[in-house]
């Protein structure tokens, strides 16, 4: 079982295009949620020179978005069309799980359907989500690149050793001064972090995370425990304030 990819033979997409909206619309709202493409601008140049990081080119996206005053009585269904393609998505897929595994009864990130959240986000024709798009699909295509130099096979068809020993190249915090493994690491480091917000926006990661949301209280509202209470009386100090 250990020497198959990670991912099944096709990943198949299920959720419709209104809860995949809903959910980039979480996520685009997430202010602690930072560009990739941000990120992948720090990266010392010298690594894109270094290594066989792809310099691509890809389609502009035209079609218009919502809008700043968009219908709310007839609003569109697919404003915008998805733009990975199923190899694509199948690698999305694969990274998305190595990434977030199933873990007991906390279920991995393609069983919540992340990698439909993340193909969202890339066919979203803003700018924000255009450049993560550019930066996503560079990853996808030196994961192959990188593949075939070594297995002479593209990523999805290696075996699951086979594909973290790649991953592994790229995952840790040393991966970014390396002038080979640099570019990838950071693109990689970025993905991870929309594969990991999109995993703990929907349900089953925010109960995961043991957040509750708008919960109705019944009876009075008991007030903050002893322990908070305790915690902001030691901040209003420290700041010369008191209640």
């Amino acid at each position: 079982m250990a020497d198959k990819p990670h991912s099944l033979t096709s990943y198949v997409p299920s959720l419709t295009r209104r809860q995949t909206l809903k959910w980039i619309g979480v996520l685009s709202a997430t202010a602690a949620f930072p560009l990739l493409s941000s990120c992948d601008k720090k990266t010392n140049i010298k690594h894109a020179l270094a290594a066989h990081w792809p310099d691509l080119t890809l389609a502009p996206v035209t079609t218009p978005g919502y809008g700043k005053d968009p219908s709310l009585i007839v609003p569109p269904t697919s404003p915008w069309p998805l733009l990975l393609e199923e190899d694509e998505l199948n690698v999305v897929a694969v990274l998305a799980d190595i990434i977030v595994p199933r873990e007991l009864m906390v279920p991995s990130a393609t069983e919540v359907k992340v990698p439909e959240v993340i193909n969202e986000w890339v066919s979203a024709p803003y700018s924000r989500q255009q450049e993560d798009r550019l930066s996503i699909m560079s990853l996808l295509s030196w994961l192959n690149t990188e593949a075939l130099q070594r297995s002479k096979q593209v990523f999805i068809q290696l075996s699951a050793p086979e594909q973290m020993t790649i991953i592994d190249d790229i995952a840790f915090k040393s991966a970014h001064s390396s002038l080979e493994f640099g570019k990838p690491a950071v693109a990689f480091a970025a993905f991870r972090r929309l594969v990991l917000a999109a995993f703990f926006c929907s349900p089953q990661g925010s109960k995961d995370l043991g957040y509750q949301g708008n919960v109705p209280i019944s009876g009075d509202y008991p007030g903050p425990t002893t322990e908070a209470k305790a915690h902001l009386d030691t901040l209003l100090t420290q700041l010369g304030l008191s209640l």
